[in-house]
């Protein structure tokens, strides 16, 4: 069953004739996507901000860094990648997501921006990811930040780039990263598998099945599937030692299957992992905590968990 204030905002939003986010071309698809992100956000979190840019490799960075107010000493930093199908989200429209994570856990939140497709296609985004979390990791210093105690976390399309992240970092012998924290991952990249959610969920509420193979034509080209496992961490040659995780999954998801096959392979590899599902949520469950108390306790369990981990 359909969480009640979910179920009447979904109305609503029918109501005013909002259309999917497939039926707009990339640009105007952005401009929905950031009313939709404001509709049901927690207000601002009273936290510092701060914007940084560099460069690593050749790769931009550019990252919008929060930091609590009144802390002491070196903090522990959350990474993190927005959502949006790896063709919308910006710094902005997850801000008061980042600001909340921020207050919630303790710990300085890096959110990072990532070029988008159409214009970028895969596979810049775990490119600059990966930048990311190399700068971060030499320069965490300079904002207030213990490199020692680095997680990394994202929300769909963000979440694939955390893991990504995740597994490139093992293989190259670091950074080093205690936990990842993974919402509503598309793991698969766009690839078959055993994932009836697509057709249950495949109208939504939130995000539709003609939605993802927007995005993926967009990010992926016209064969609409990841050519590696950059793009679907599923077809990882190897998940076996990789960060603790934890899953935040939403029952009313197309994505719901695969996510939820990506934390049995993290489980059946060998690694420490929770998975939770929020049975009455959907897709982008984590920028509704100001409309939707399911939501909100969504973000404050991300946030206890990431404050655990990382000794804030």
């Amino acid at each position: 069953m359909l969480d009640k204030q979910l179920e009447a905002m979904m109305v609503q939003a029918q109501a005013a004739g909002m259309p999917d986010l497939c039926d707009l071309p990339p640009e105007a698809c952005r401009g929905l996507y950031r009313q939709i992100l404001a509709a049901a956000d927690v207000a601002p979190a009273d936290v510092g901000v701060s914007e940084h840019r560099g460069s690593v490799d050749g790769t931009a960075v550019h990252l919008r860094v929060y930091t609590p107010r009144g802390a002491a000493g070196a903090l522990p930093v959350i990474l993190y990648f927005h959502g949006g199908g790896y063709a919308l989200g910006d710094l902005d429209g997850y801000d008061n997501v980042c600001r909340q994570l921020c207050q919630d856990s303790g710990a300085i939140v890096a959110s990072a921006a990532y070029r988008l497709a159409p214009e970028h296609p895969f596979p810049a985004a775990p490119e600059d990811a990966w930048a990311a979390l190399n700068w971060v990791a030499e320069h965490a210093r300079r904002f207030g930040g213990d490199p020692s105690r680095l997680a990394v976390a994202g929300d769909s399309a963000g979440a694939a780039l955390a893991t990504v992240v995740a597994i490139q970092a093992r293989d190259a012998g670091g950074p080093a990263i205690r936990f990842q924290a993974l919402v509503y991952p598309p793991a698969a990249g766009g690839h078959d598998g055993d994932y009836p959610s697509h057709q249950r969920h495949a109208a939504g509420p939130t995000l539709t099945l003609r939605t993802m193979e927007y995005f993926n034509r967009h990010y992926f080209g016209a064969a609409a599937k990841a050519p590696d496992w950059r793009g679907a961490p599923l077809l990882a040659p190897s998940l076996a030692g990789l960060p603790p995780a934890l899953l935040l999954l939403a029952a009313h998801d197309p994505l719901r299957d695969e996510a939820m096959a990506y934390g049995e392979a993290l489980l059946a590899a060998g690694n420490a992992v929770t998975i939770v599902e929020y049975h009455g949520l959907a897709h982008g469950f984590i920028s509704m905590g100001g409309g939707i108390a399911a939501a909100r306790l969504a973000q404050q369990q991300l946030a206890a968990v990431l404050r655990q981990a990382l000794g804030g």
